[in-house]
């Protein structure tokens, strides 16, 4: 498997000769040229995770691309965006592509919880080779191989993101979702997972526009 990170929660994977976009949002950059995808996938509808000026020459640059989304997106954008369920499963060339979660964690009980799907790659016999939770702390029923982990947002504590890690316990955590901490304070988030997360998970960070075989 082999990841690139474009910023915030922007990765793309290439698992099993299938090349994946996640959440090309307002704070991720370095993923406008890209091409070659064989889908491009949206957890959910907030300007970080999907850039509405930036998706359509991304989708018109990948017009082969599968466009998956949660049901709320999948509903604004219509045309060719397919809505993911939790517990759909989907095939993509030799990739298996799960649904999983299905609402953004919450924000404040006055601000209305949207969806959020949770993607999950990988095969029948090892279905969450990766999993891209959005914004949830939604914990797969299987082992995970890589975790793309939310490092800090305005809907969690730090203490909420090391208890998901070690529920998860995956074999490795990449932190995303930290477009909105200055570069000098990062470290404050990182070292807390790499503290305490569990034993056995390897924690990496991969900085933007950078790319590593996992």
């Amino acid at each position: 498997m082999r990841i690139a990170h474009f910023g915030h929660s922007c990765i793309l994977v290439e698992l099993h000769g299938t090349k994946v976009l996640f959440d090309p949002g307002t704070f991720s950059h370095g993923f406008e040229g890209i091409t070659g995808l064989d889908a491009i996938a949206i957890t959910h509808q907030h300007p970080d995770h999907i850039d509405p000026s930036r998706i359509d020459a991304l989708i018109e640059a990948n017009p082969n691309a599968r466009l998956l989304s949660d049901p709320q997106t999948a509903a604004q954008r219509g045309d060719r965006w397919e809505a993911v369920h939790a517990g759909n499963v989907l095939r993509l060339g030799d990739l298996q592509i799960t649904g999983g979660g299905g609402r953004h964690a919450v924000i404040h009980p006055e601000i209305p919880v949207i969806d959020n799907t949770v993607f999950q790659l990988g095969t029948a016999d090892d279905p969450a080779q990766l999993v891209h939770p959005g914004d949830s702390l939604w914990v797969p029923p299987v082992q995970v191989g890589v975790l793309a982990i939310p490092a800090a947002a305005p809907w969690m504590r730090i203490s909420e993101a090391v208890d998901y890690l070690r529920a998860v316990a995956p074999r490795t955590a990449l932190p995303i979702h930290f477009g909105i901490i200055q570069p000098e304070a990062r470290g404050i988030y990182f070292g807390r997972l790499a503290e305490m997360g569990p034993e056995g998970t390897e924690f990496t960070v991969l900085e933007p526009e950078n790319q590593r075989d996992f």
